[in-house]
């Protein structure tokens, strides 16, 4: 490693690392203020379990294979530009969302939600493998991914509060917002960075082609998948099915589910400073990071499955229990991938692997909605959920190699056999 790396490393402070949770933060509040909304939008716009099921996969369709893009773009105009650039399309999306006027124009401004939104993890990721050591990422993964956990905690309970009072309308004007906000603190954080970076800086690393290759990219594009079949699910339809199925009321709906991620994100802060904290002290971060995502899985799978079985008593337990297993590995499957990429090919790789985790937002509520539609009910859908949950285990424990750097350097070409 050089001088100048190692300086750079240095630099990044917790201030730009608390920012970015903080667009994390904002990225799930908005996109799951459409969840929370659902049960008064579903009777106010006549929606049926179906279209709110595809309004909610619609955010899916460009935000998945824009990462791809989004990867390209960070190599073009840097990562602290195409996340400023994201944020403020998605923001000014869910703003339209309170002035839209039916099913059509929901799902077209979700198509630009999804679209500003792909540049976030892709450029948070290429952030934190170019500029912390291996052995701080698992509190900085951690500290950004409390987002995943914290924006719907916040939107859930204030979402709901601001639903039983004003209206869902007001509630997707807030929010986007409160999201545009955090732009100018990012642009002052970040401007000596912005400023200071050179072409060669974010030259394009391995090909897509060279990352697909690899064995690994499969073992976490998988398990990163079934992380989020899971996240989704609950994200995605967790308010409705408090409020149609277990009989609560709007304001205990947002209480409820405030908790329920609020664990989820008490999980994850305590899993990804244990984590650093282990490998400081000599523990393999292979071994570590294997058996955070094996534990993960199995816990979430026991909880969804306890939704199935026991509707009545193990519904809020389950939950709970779902919530506290999904943070054990939230930050840990992008420490993981940023480990395996390496500097070079992290805004490729976390672009290919963010892909393969939200084909699950493509196709998971979709599903969901259409399952409920069909049986009547939550059961399978908890079961189809609990399932997945298990194949993410078997992905990280067995596909997954070795979570260490790869090598990206060319192959070298044999020696030419001497003529005579």
């Amino acid at each position: 490693m050089t001088t100048t790396a190692r300086g750079a490393r240095r630099d990044l402070g917790w201030d730009v690392v608390t920012l970015l949770s903080l667009a994390v933060f904002c990225n799930y509040v908005d996109r799951g203020n459409l969840a929370t909304a659902a049960p008064v939008m579903k009777d106010q716009l006549h929606l049926s379990p179906e279209q709110l099921g595809v309004m909610l996969s619609a955010f899916f369709w460009t935000y998945t294979p824009c990462q791809i893009a989004a990867g390209l773009l960070i190599e073009r105009i840097n990562p602290y530009r195409t996340l400023g650039l994201g944020l403020a399309v998605w923001s000014g999306a869910t703003f339209l969302m309170g002035l839209a006027g039916g099913f059509t124009s929901l799902i077209g401004l979700r198509l630009f939600m999804g679209l500003g939104e792909s540049a976030a993890f892709p450029a948070i990721s290429t952030i934190l493998a170019r500029r912390l050591s291996a052995e701080r990422l698992g509190r900085a993964n951690a500290l950004t991914s409390l987002g995943v956990s914290l924006g719907p905690a916040f939107g859930t309970f204030f979402g709901g509060l601001v639903l039983s009072r004003w209206g869902w309308r007001l509630s997707f004007i807030g929010f986007g917002l409160i999201s545009a906000l955090w732009l100018a603190p990012w642009m002052l954080a970040t401007r000596h960075e912005t400023r200071s970076i050179k072409g060669e800086d974010f030259a394009a690393g391995p090909a897509f082609r060279e990352i697909l290759g690899r064995r690994a990219a499969w073992g976490v594009g998988l398990g990163h998948f079934s992380a989020n079949y899971g996240a989704y699910f609950v994200l995605s339809w967790l308010p409705l099915y408090l409020v149609k199925v277990r009989g609560f009321s709007l304001t205990a709906m947002a209480q409820e589910g405030g908790l329920i991620y609020l664990a989820y994100g008490a999980s994850t802060w305590l899993f990804g400073w244990s984590t650093d904290r282990l490998i400081a002290r000599g523990f393999s971060g292979n071994l570590v990071h294997k058996a955070n995502a094996a534990v993960s899985h199995v816990v979430v799978a026991a909880g969804l499955m306890a939704c199935a079985i026991f509707p009545s008593q193990g519904a809020l337990p389950g939950l709970w229990l779902a919530g506290i297993g999904m943070g054990v590995n939230a930050g840990g499957k992008f420490a993981m991938g940023q480990i395996l990429a390496g500097a070079r090919a992290a805004p490729r790789w976390i672009s290919l692997q963010n892909l393969a985790g939200n084909v699950a937002g493509m196709v998971g509520p979709a599903f969901t909605g259409l399952l409920i539609e069909v049986l009547g009910g939550f059961t399978a859908a908890f079961v189809v959920a609990s399932l997945v949950s298990l194949a993410g285990a078997l992905a990280w424990a067995v596909l997954t190699p070795k979570i260490e750097a790869l090598d990206w350097s060319p192959a070298p070409r044999e020696a030419a056999i001497p003529s005579h």
